[in-house]
């Protein structure tokens, strides 16, 4: 029996009237829905699994029930796997997660008869390297970033570009994003947009105490490393902005492509443009 994978966002009302209604429907139809602890919260119609030992049932699909913050967190924790991963937005923006929840059954229908395309998103590897040690890595969908604590005043980082200065200077932070990432956090540093499809990783600093410092896209399979080299008070490395870590004087983060990628389902004949359009009010005048 093929096994469906459900994944919510917590806190979510409509989820106690979605979810029994979903998994009998998944049932009828010859699946063996999981949920995770969020999900299991709301229902006992089905076997609740720990959301990080899911991706070890090998499902053949996985619902996200949330906004793209819980997508983040999915496409990171079933990025070794491989596994489709159809989103259903529940949160507010939505805009990695296509399908409206009114949507829902006809999407899966359209699953079920093989009538989808998978659209694979890069993911940017961070390595923290310390004392010259590998430390620890982390593997990100939207972007890792490098920020000062939380006093008003700049840190020092210093950018290489394969083992070559591109430049030191005094800011905010510094955000690395792939092109997925380019619509998030960067967009709101004055970044630029990149379609998910484009092989390459964007550097944009925050704030940065210089007027010629601009955005860099650099090429996806670039080495890149921030090192911090100046602390107010605290630094912190964020992925996805959900997981951060604290960094001290001289520790360096070294990024490149990650061997992972998030497969996204995608049925919308709109696509990347019409979520800017209608989401971020792109071209609008």
């Amino acid at each position: 029996m093929m096994r469906i994978a459900i994944v919510c966002k917590p806190q979510k009302d409509e989820l106690t009237r979605l979810l029994p209604h979903l998994i009998a429907w998944l049932r009828k139809r010859g699946y063996e829905p999981l949920l995770d602890m969020e999900g299991g919260s709301y229902t006992a119609d089905a076997p609740v699994v720990d959301r990080g030992e899911l991706p070890g049932l090998n499902p053949d699909l996985v619902i996200v029930l949330g906004g793209d913050g819980t997508l983040l967190a999915v496409g990171r924790i079933f990025a070794a796997a491989g596994t489709p991963i159809l989103s259903v937005n529940l949160g507010t923006l939505g805009f990695l997660t296509e399908v409206r929840l009114n949507e829902l059954y006809a999407t899966l229908d359209s699953w079920c008869n093989n009538c989808h395309s998978l659209e694979p998103r890069a993911m940017l590897r961070a390595e923290l390297w310390r004392s010259g040690a590998l430390h620890s890595h982390y593997d990100a969908l939207n972007d890792m970033v490098v920020t000062k604590g939380d006093i008003a005043r700049m840190g020092d980082f210093a950018v290489e570009l394969d083992g070559k200065l591109v430049a030191r200077f005094r800011a905010d932070g510094v955000i690395v994003s792939t092109p997925t990432g380019s619509t998030a956090y960067t967009l709101a540093a004055n970044g630029p947009i990149l379609t998910p499809d484009v092989d390459a990783m964007v550097v944009t600093p925050i704030c940065p105490h210089l007027l010629t410092l601009r955005p860099i896209v650099m090429r996806g399979d670039a080495s890149l490393t921030v090192r911090v080299e100046g602390i107010p008070n605290l630094a912190l490395l964020t992925v996805d902005g959900q997981r951060a870590f604290e960094l001290q004087l001289g520790d360096e983060i070294r990024c490149h492509k990650s061997p992972y990628t998030v497969n996204l389902i995608r049925l919308n004949e709109g696509g990347f443009f019409e979520a800017l359009r209608t989401k971020l009010s792109w071209g609008e005048r």
